[in-house]
């Protein structure tokens, strides 16, 4: 195994010394997909994934997820994911990067790009990687404004690969070094670049994928606790949380078909004949029932009406257990702040904050998986059921120190039946931020395009 520190021993003069030998060899990532045109169904069918553009706002949906991460960005805003086409779109118009007015405001750090762009890995050989997370998430407005797309998988002879050095020294700490790969292997690696479950570094803000121990909820949560991160302090209950990402690599290679070798380009980016009897590769990242005789036909024996069933029934399964693990996470946050407020002592609330951590983490593990009622659904009912469990254990520990300060009765909960209610209850005024959101997208991002396109001299968006 990699050593946890390993990822912080490179240089900024190695990093240098290795982009000017990228950029004398010509190997600086391009940037603007269309410069890739030439392969011509790969990228009419990349650029489909425009066609994805329905906006879902998932805190409409379900006003508890503002309790459940009050204090933190996703509170205020989160919608469901959509096409590739919209990850500049979307990043720039999410209230969680704030409107910031110049480089060095705003929330948010600069490796909130990450996982965004091909001019990321652009960036980063030209400039190594200390230069790239340095400062806030403004600072790359007018560097970053191309959306994912064939940089990000392939270089610039659009052969495959990982793009960026955080995602490669990750996939070697977990024994999957590029070069020893299998084809299937490499397929999901370029997809595990970005749907995984990561951190920023409390120091440089660099971005980690939280590995060293394994890929699993678990071990993921003991490397967590090992170094005492948290990724904020929750705004009811004070508890130390964690936020999940998107581990849909995780829960992919822990899954059927990841242990069956069947990768994630397999079920929804497959190879297609179309009516010429061309075979290519769909770009159009989707759902794989979408074209099922080229995706899951090529394995099961089901029809697709009987598998679409199955899944069906376990989603089901697991929203319903997501549910009841929501509303126990919501009543140990108030619970919790309610004990604060009567006088707890750290030392009374720490079993209790510990549990909620534990808890709301196993939750957000199995919710923040797009699709693990597909790819790992035991896995997401395991963790909701120990998310459960813990939660019991928070609010049994916090009814003995309520009734040690006096407080026998059951804690009310105030209003959150929708979204609007929730923030308030939380203390979001969500209009205010709105407004500074849409004076930011009018005023300073076109700002942005314009020192690109001067910069590059490519269009961006």
């Amino acid at each position: 195994m990699v050593s946890t520190l390993r990822w912080r021993v490179f240089s900024v003069a190695a990093l240098m010394a290795v982009s000017t030998a990228a950029a004398g060899a010509g190997k600086i990532t391009e940037a603007d997909s269309s410069q890739f045109a030439k392969f011509k169904h790969q990228y009419e069918t990349w650029q489909q994934t425009k066609d994805s553009s329905e906006v879902v706002d998932a805190l409409a949906e379900d006003p508890m997820l503002v309790v459940l991460w009050a204090g933190y960005g996703f509170a205020k805003d989160y919608n469901k994911a959509r096409g590739h086409h919209y990850t500049i779109t979307d990043l720039r118009a999410t209230l969680r990067t704030g409107a910031p007015k110049g480089p060095d405001d705003g929330p948010m750090p600069m490796a909130c790009w990450s996982c965004k762009s091909p001019d990321v890995p652009r960036y980063i050989e030209a400039n190594g990687e200390d230069a790239y997370f340095k400062g806030k998430w403004a600072r790359g407005g007018n560097e970053i404004t191309h959306e994912i797309g064939c940089g990000n998988c392939h270089d610039n002879n659009a052969r495959l690969r990982v793009s960026v050095p955080f995602a490669d020294r990750a996939m070697e700490t977990i024994g999957m070094p590029w070069d020893k790969a299998s084809k299937s292997d490499r397929q999901s690696m370029v997809c595990g670049q970005c749907h995984v479950e990561y951190y920023f570094t409390p120091d440089k803000k660099f971005v980690k994928f939280p590995w060293d121990n394994g890929l699993s909820a678990d071990e993921m949560e003991k490397y967590y606790d090992a170094i005492q991160f948290s990724d904020w302090t929750h705004g009811l209950s004070k508890a130390p949380m964690l936020k999940a990402q998107h581990p849909g690599f995780e829960t992919w290679k822990t899954g059927t078909h990841g242990r069956n070798d069947v990768s994630c380009t397999d079920c929804h980016m497959p190879r297609v004949t179309n009516a010429e009897g061309r075979k290519y590769t769909d770009h159009n990242v989707g759902n794989p029932f979408d074209q099922f005789e080229f995706t899951c036909a090529r394995c099961h024996e089901q029809s697709k009406e009987e598998l679409e069933a199955v899944t069906k029934h376990y989603k089901e399964m697991v929203t319903e257990a997501k549910l009841k693990a929501e509303k126990q996470l919501v009543h140990a946050h108030f619970e919790a702040k309610a004990a604060w407020d009567a006088g707890a002592t750290e030392a009374e609330m720490k079993e209790a904050l510990t549990a909620i951590r534990h808890a709301q983490w196993r939750w957000d593990m199995s919710i923040a998986s797009h699709g693990i009622h597909a790819h790992n659904p035991e896995e997401a009912l395991r963790l909701l059921a120990s998310s459960l469990e813990r939660s019991s254990d928070a609010r049994v520990s916090l009814a003995r120190v309520l009734a040690k300060h006096g407080q026998l009765e059951p804690i009310a909960l105030p209003d959150i039946s929708t979204k609007a209610a929730a923030q308030v209850a939380v203390g979001l005024d969500e209009p205010a931020m709105q407004k500074a959101k849409d004076e930011f997208l009018e005023t300073v991002v076109p700002e942005w395009d314009k020192e690109y396109q001067a910069k590059y001299g490519s269009d961006a968006q």
